[in-house]
């Protein structure tokens, strides 16, 4: 990871649309199933929408049936930072990107192999970066 990223609100809300904005920095979620890259087979890198930095490859990324895009694990270099959520009565950890704080959704001990996870992230906290062709 490199240098962490701050900003104040102002520049976030400037830079974010309105629902990237309540995602990413007021920590709500998307309605299931609505996010842009629920459906996405697409190859490439999926990036924090706030920063640029990594987060997942595509190719840990399954179908979950849960109404967001889930991945198995996160790319390598400490890209993702958790926190204990204790929101809405339920004990949950949420994944944030480590550079810029920017919440990204949940991860959850229900996934595939060979991990086990399942790392629930809301469409409106990615960008994705598709693959080169070779």
């Amino acid at each position: 990871m490199s240098k962490k990223v701050t900003k104040t609100d102002a520049e976030w809300r400037a830079q974010l649309t309105p629902e990237q904005y309540r995602v990413m920095r007021e920590k709500a979620t998307e309605r299931p199933h609505t996010g842009k890259y629920v459906q996405t087979t697409d190859a490439g890198t999926y990036r924090c929408a706030g920063c640029g930095e990594p987060l997942f490859a595509s190719e840990t990324k399954f179908e979950a049936h849960c109404g967001w895009p889930s991945f198995t694990e996160p790319v390598a270099g400490g890209a993702i930072a958790e926190a204990e959520d204790r929101t809405y009565g339920m004990r949950r950890t949420e994944v944030m990107c480590a550079k810029c704080d920017a919440h990204l959704g949940h991860v959850f001990t229900d996934g595939p192999g060979p991990t086990g996870l399942r790392y629930c992230i809301n469409s409106a906290s990615l960008d994705l970066e598709p693959k080169k062709d070779a």
